[in-house]
């Protein structure tokens, strides 16, 4: 029996540890932390024939391992995975081996995959694809970075029709023959670059994905992508909320806005006022996911009733209550400067402001700015707090607080809301949550109680 090793006691590496036993390996799991639940896990793992070690540190063995497969939050250049490269230990990631067993090799027949990936706007993309697919009949996870871990697509004995992937910089760098039938590039600005290093490499990493994948959807209006990738893919459907003349490529191909309507491939397909979500940034999204579903061959009509129904995306400008007149809305998803701008530039203003957590490198520079134009106050939170409320300071911005936690911002925001007045309560970090929390949807759902009791 081959012997397969997985670093991750997450979701995904609990999911890849089972597909991997269920066809035939050897697994062993490995998690450098300890707590109940994780002793919870390793319980039941072990009781499917899986060993689990926790508070371990992964040691390359040609002799006992044949294959790693890495979490999405491993980093690649990790020196121990470097090593077992080296050795010849096929080493690989978790959306790789979702793949494997779902995509091009599967027989009889491989199912078709949709990936999404950028730096900001995949999560909702993916999903109003998803809703889509849903109001066509078709059984179409969504998986990745949203939704489930794309091994739990493939454990699911319910096979899917299309598999829907919200594919991160960190998954593509593990999945060298990941090739989705439809891949779609939604936005590109610095980010990761602890990981990556530089954004050239950040770049090309996230160009393998659409380079391998048989046709392309690429944000036009996104002035990093329409410039670098205007050659490089002459098939290429480009969107744009700006109307058909500014579409880059084949504008008979592409997917646009116009006196209302969303135009998709010369045709007029839903109204745009049919989508519930704010901003301009959500109507591009919505170009892009009806671009897929045409591609696909999904009907008119299932396009309509999913954007005329769709809820939002939790944590991403999602409406948490109205209290005294004032709208709590919750963006934890914006885990960076260009996110953040995004999200305070789509609500109702003056708005007060609750930002910070664990700070990223990035260009700040937008983001103060609409600070500056639409922010009544920030209250500042989280390890980033000095820093932040240094640098507003240096660039004139004077109503800030740094409260720390998000237990003091809350009611501290809905006092100044009534004060001074402002209509908007936002949570929108423009930082991870890793100093305070153990991801975004947690800090996310602390806000929403927060924001309920108040009611």
């Amino acid at each position: 029996m081959s012997g397969a090793y997985v670093i991750g006691l997450g979701k995904s590496g609990i999911a890849a540890a089972r597909l991997l036993r269920r066809n035939g390996w050897d697994v062993t799991v490995s998690d450098r932390s300890t707590s109940d639940s994780l002793y919870q896990t390793q319980q039941a793992l072990q009781a499917e024939g899986i060993t689990v070690k926790l508070g371990d540190v992964f040691v390359p063995d040609p002799q006992q391992m044949q294959r790693v497969v890495v979490s999405p939050g491993v980093p690649w250049d990790l020196p121990a995975l470097v090593k077992a490269r080296a050795m010849g230990i096929e080493t690989i990631g978790e959306m790789e081996l979702a793949w494997r067993y779902l995509g091009a090799t599967r027989q009889p027949a491989p199912i078709p995959w949709i990936g999404v990936t950028g730096t900001n706007g995949k999560t909702t993309t993916t999903a109003l694809i998803a809703a889509i697919f849903q109001a066509a009949g078709l059984h179409a996870p969504a998986c990745g970075n949203i939704g489930y871990a794309a091994c739990e697509v493939a454990i699911d004995p319910h096979l899917p029709d299309w598999v829907i992937a919200e594919i991160s910089s960190y998954q593509i760098e593990s999945s060298a023959t990941l090739a989705p039938q439809i891949s779609v590039w939604t936005t590109f600005t610095p980010d990761h670059l602890a990981r990556h290093y530089t954004l050239e490499n950040y770049f090309n990493i996230k160009a393998r994905l659409l380079d391998q994948s048989h046709d392309r959807v690429i944000n036009g209006d996104d002035p990093y992508l329409n410039t670098a990738l205007v050659d490089r893919w002459t098939n290429a459907c480009w969107t744009s909320v700006t109307g058909k003349q500014a579409l880059v490529g084949n504008s008979d191909w592409g997917a646009y806005l116009e006196n209302g309507w969303v135009i998709c491939q010369g045709e007029a397909i839903v109204p745009v006022a049919a989508l519930r979500m704010v901003g301009a940034h959500n109507q591009q999204n919505l170009l892009m996911a009806v671009a897929v579903a045409r591609l696909a061959g999904i009907e008119k009509q299932a396009i309509v009733q999913a954007i005329q129904t769709f809820p939002g995306v939790p944590h991403r400008l999602e409406q948490v209550c109205t209290w005294q007149g004032i709208d709590f809305i919750n963006d934890s998803k914006a885990t960076n400067y260009d996110a953040a701008q995004v999200g305070l530039a789509a609500v109702n203003h003056p708005a007060i402001l609750i930002a910070g957590g664990e700070a990223k490198a990035g260009d700040d520079r937008a983001w103060i700015a609409t600070v500056h134009d639409r922010a009544a106050a920030v209250l500042l939170i989280g390890s980033a707090a000095p820093a932040f409320a240094q640098r507003l300071a240096e660039t004139g911005y004077s109503t800030v607080e740094i409260v720390e936690t998000l237990e003091r911002a809350v009611p501290r925001a809905a006092e100044l809301a009534q004060s001074l007045p402002a209509n908007v309560v936002l949570l929108s970090p423009a930082c991870a949550s890793f100093d305070q929390f153990q991801n975004f949807e947690q800090r996310g759902d602390r806000f929403r109680q927060l924001c309920l009791q108040l009611l």
